[in-house]
């Protein structure tokens, strides 16, 4: 029979552990296959990871990897999967704002022969201010970035062994996953969904958090910042010899008028913001260099109840 593995992320997440494990097996049962639940404790500070530990004594199928300290969700994820033994994998957060009713129609997308089944969330109840700045972002990163982002998507989805497979060939230290869903390609069928408030807990997602996020997004998987800023620089330097002509024919036929603190402020300001941004453009590649160059691992394990598994 198909094994579907779960996988669960958590981060101060004691409060819903039990609940998720609830409904998870509500709606798996019932289902023509085997699974097992894979929680991934990723440092939490409170007592998730005791919620996990009684979660595992009672129940065979629920498997735990405990990180010894918190690595982010992107960590979390690459070790459920590299520990999972099931056919595909469906990756879910641990708050129950993916909604585990879905997993039946994504087990029918699977059985169709996708190997991705991704749920993509609607903007319903979010605000008008944080709608269209998810969509300039969205639309800002399909512009400069190599691959495509589609608005409302992210982990939530199920992927088949060979998609698990292609994800866990890419070891690098900065990972941003939903560019590799995208980069990895493969067929793909996607389910909308409503939006779904979190059942318990705060986020811990701050907005400093979402703009490091999304800046990840765009610097992980293109090399177009780095041509912007030598078309940028090209651009300027164009735009100055023209103004320097400008100025010497001016100066050669009405003379030397009075220096202009505008002009000279503005030109400074502008060439100085512009050096500015591409030196953190610059900056942002070469420390992500510099991490890839230390080849450290993604995580570190503290313990567990299952070793990582070798396809066969």
């Amino acid at each position: 029979m198909v094994l579907i593995s779960i996988v669960v992320p958590a981060y101060n997440e004691e409060a819903n552990i039990k609940f998720m494990y609830k409904k998870l097996s509500q709606e798996l049962n019932p289902l023509p296959f085997d699974y097992e639940i894979m929680f991934i404790n990723d440092g939490s500070s409170d007592g998730t990871l005791q919620e996990i530990l009684a979660l595992a004594d009672q129940h065979a199928n629920v498997k735990y990897i405990s990180l010894t300290r918190n690595f982010g969700k992107e960590g979390a994820l690459f070790a459920g999967l590299k520990r999972i033994k099931g056919d595909a994998a469906i990756l879910m957060d641990s708050d129950l704002q993916h909604p585990p009713e879905l997993i039946s129609e994504m087990f029918s997308g699977f059985e169709e022969g996708f190997h991705q089944v991704v749920a993509k969330r609607t903007r319903t109840g979010d605000s008008k201010v944080r709608s269209a700045f998810s969509s300039f972002y969205y639309k800002l990163v399909n512009f400069v970035t190599d691959v495509d982002f589609a608005d409302g998507e992210g982990d939530f989805r199920l992927l088949s062994r060979k998609a698990i497979n292609a994800i866990l060939q890419l070891s690098e230290s900065n990972r941003f996953s939903k560019g590799l869903y995208s980069w990895i390609g493969l067929s793909k069928k996607t389910i909308a969904y409503e939006n779904v408030s979190r059942t318990a807990g705060d986020s811990k997602w701050s907005f400093g958090s979402l703009v490091n996020y999304g800046i990840d997004g765009i610097i992980s998987f293109n090399m177009k910042p780095l041509r912007i800023c030598f078309y940028t620089g090209f651009i300027v330097l164009v735009l100055s010899i023209i103004y320097i002509g400008v100025t010497f024919y001016n100066i050669t036929v009405n003379g030397i008028g009075a220096p202009g603190y505008f002009t000279t402020i503005t030109a400074i300001l502008f060439l100085g913001g512009i050096q500015l941004i591409s030196l953190g453009v610059i900056g942002e590649y070469v420390g992500r260099i510099y991490n890839e160059s230390k080849q450290r691992p993604n995580f570190l394990v503290d313990i567990s109840n299952v070793d990582e598994y070798d396809a066969p």
